[in-house]
């Protein structure tokens, strides 16, 4: 059986500092989950997330039990 896992944070990444992860100067973005987690994740996973004002609002990640993103997603501001 296959269990999912979830973590939630906040980002609020401007549109320049973005620009380390886009020009691959950055591989991870870390976070920090709303239960005080350190959460770290490829930052390609950003890109569906990017609008003129940055990366901004709460996220959810999804993985399983061997850690793999399943799933990045946006619930709201």
């Amino acid at each position: 059986m296959n269990t999912l896992h979830s973590l939630r944070f906040r980002l609020s990444i401007s549109p320049e500092e973005y620009l380390a992860y886009y020009k691959g100067q950055a591989h991870d973005a870390i976070a920090r989950s709303e239960d005080g987690r350190r959460v770290q994740f490829p930052a390609k996973a950003l890109q569906a997330h990017i609008t003129h004002q940055g990366i901004h609002g709460l996220f959810e990640l999804r993985f399983d039990a061997n850690h793999k993103l399943l799933e990045l997603k946006r619930l709201g501001d």
